[in-house]
């Protein structure tokens, strides 16, 4: 009996120490599989930080002999994850990439960030294109062949239903309780009383990404505080929110839903401080707006449906086309099916559409205009690239009787940053004012760069009256919004 029970107690012994084993051996395997899976991730989140370079190339304007060169000037500084990821992305260039060189020849690439993306990045090459405007993406030249680089595959945009609801008052005294809806009459923007009427305001940069300290995202500057000083201080009766589409963080990458709510909260806060508010589809890297048409159908369905009781709303369809696409084959089919969807949502909000060679060749739409009668056409510049033929163009556009509205202008080269001038700003705002073309500076952000109107570290969601947190830039424009205040009161 004895030898039975120590036998017994033996195997019992056994068995404890092989499931002893055995719990050991998934512990280890489930720990390294949790391990392995961590790596994995962070490894997948690090891969979808990694830059797209932008290079450059020469190439001789064919139509005058003279040979530009582009200048190659990507993002400096840290853009944080709109999702969260605390790893972020950095460039080890000063600014955006050029987007236009001097009066006889334009140069612009995209002023872009890379997007989130598995795969390798992509290097895009840009390159100068003469003033008639015939450009690519990877390289311009006279002929206007375009090589677009490789998308990933996009999902299929879902058009979310969303329930219209009447215009909250505007508060007594502000712009848009004293104007009340917009519309083209003529060659002009005139308000509900049939008065013409200069739209006057600041564009926001990217809403999806932050200042260089990464602390003050360039959102904040839709908070209600921020807005009500540049009502207020700077004379300002509008507000454009720059929604960038193809750029790292941007709507079609994957940041659809942190994209649209963010237009969403703003267009909120413009509406409660009484102000206009431009829904801006800011295509830029995309080159093509027909590149992603059906996703842009999709989100102006939504904000039609959402917004066509607010008198206060304005709808830009494509910030500034290029790589080659005109209006006559591109822009305008583009644009044409975008205001068809948002018209049979009953939104008959203004509209805005852009033009060729990053909304310069605003001329191509000339006797070739969208049958919309309540859509006006955007001219952008920037002082120290456009200079007189681009004014030129711009009054041979508005004495055929075009209406044209500036969406986006800059103090500087046409990359964001370089010479700062002051005397082309000044020329520029002569003829606007005279002409009582609307305009929107780029930018109401706090980068380091020229074109920005407030200074590093500038807290964007808190700003202050007065001159104190501005650049040069941003002392200039505060100062010729509130010259032009009259017009735009």
């Amino acid at each position: 009996m004895k030898k039975l029970s120590k036998r017994i107690l033996a195997v019992l012994a056994a068995m404890t120490m092989l499931l002893a084993g055995c719990s050991e051996s998934g512990s280890s395997s489930r720990t390294e599989k949790n391990n392995s899976s961590s790596s994995s991730s962070q490894s997948e989140s690090s891969s979808d930080k990694d830059s797209s370079s932008e290079s450059s190339s020469d190439s001789d304007d064919s139509t005058g002999g003279q040979q530009t060169t582009a200048d190659v000037i990507p993002w400096d500084y840290d853009v944080p994850d709109p999702n969260g990821n605390t790893s972020s992305q950095t460039d080890d260039t000063d600014s955006d990439s050029s987007k236009k060189d001097d009066g006889s020849s334009d140069d612009d690439s995209s002023n872009s960030d890379s997007k989130p993306d598995t795969t390798a990045a992509t290097t895009t090459t840009t390159t100068k294109q003469s003033q008639q405007g015939t450009t690519t993406t990877t390289s311009k030249s006279q002929g206007g062949t375009t090589t677009k680089a490789s998308q990933s595959p996009q999902p299929k945009p879902t058009t979310t239903t969303a329930k219209p609801t009447p215009t909250p008052p505007s508060p007594s005294g502000t712009p848009v309780q004293k104007h009340g809806a917009l519309h083209i009459s003529g060659n002009h923007i005139v308000d509900s009383h049939g008065k013409v009427f200069m739209l006057q305001g600041m564009s926001t940069h990217g809403i999806m990404w932050s200042d260089d300290t990464n602390t003050y995202p360039f959102s904040g500057i839709l908070s209600t505080s921020s807005l009500k000083v540049l009502r207020d201080d700077w004379k300002c009766n509008a507000v454009r929110i720059a929604m960038y589409t193809e750029e790292w963080g941007g709507y079609t990458q994957g940041y659809a839903a942190q994209a649209k709510q963010k237009v969403i909260d703003g267009v909120a806060n413009a509406t409660s401080m009484g102000m206009y508010v431009i829904i801006d589809w800011h295509i830029l890297k995309d080159g093509n707006p027909q590149q992603h048409q059906s996703e842009a159908i999709a989100f102006f369905s939504e904000m039609a449906s959402r917004y066509k009781n607010y008198s206060n709303v304005i709808f830009e369809l494509c910030n500034e086309p290029n790589g080659g696409v005109s209006w006559a084959g591109n822009i305008k089919p583009y644009c044409e099916a975008v205001v068809k969807a948002i018209r049979s949502k009953g939104a008959n909000n203004l509209i805005i559409c852009g033009t060729g060679t990053w909304s310069q060749d605003i001329h191509q739409v000339i006797g070739n205009r969208l049958s919309d009668k309540n859509c006006a056409y955007t001219l952008h510049f920037y002082a120290n690239t456009h200079t007189d033929w681009l004014r030129q163009r711009l009054e041979q556009c508005y004495n055929s009787g075009l209406p044209v509205l500036v969406t986006e202008f800059g103090t500087c080269d046409a990359s964001g940053n370089g010479d700062f001038n002051e005397s082309q700003t000044r020329q520029w705002y002569s003829l606007l004012a005279r002409l009582k073309v609307g305009w929107f500076n780029w930018s109401a952000a706090s980068k380091n760069e020229t074109a920005s109107a407030f200074k590093p570290g500038t807290n964007l969601a808190s700003i202050s009256a007065g001159e104190s947190q501005l650049t040069e830039s941003g002392r200039l424009i505060r100062n010729l919004f509130r010259a032009n205040a009259s017009n735009a009161a």
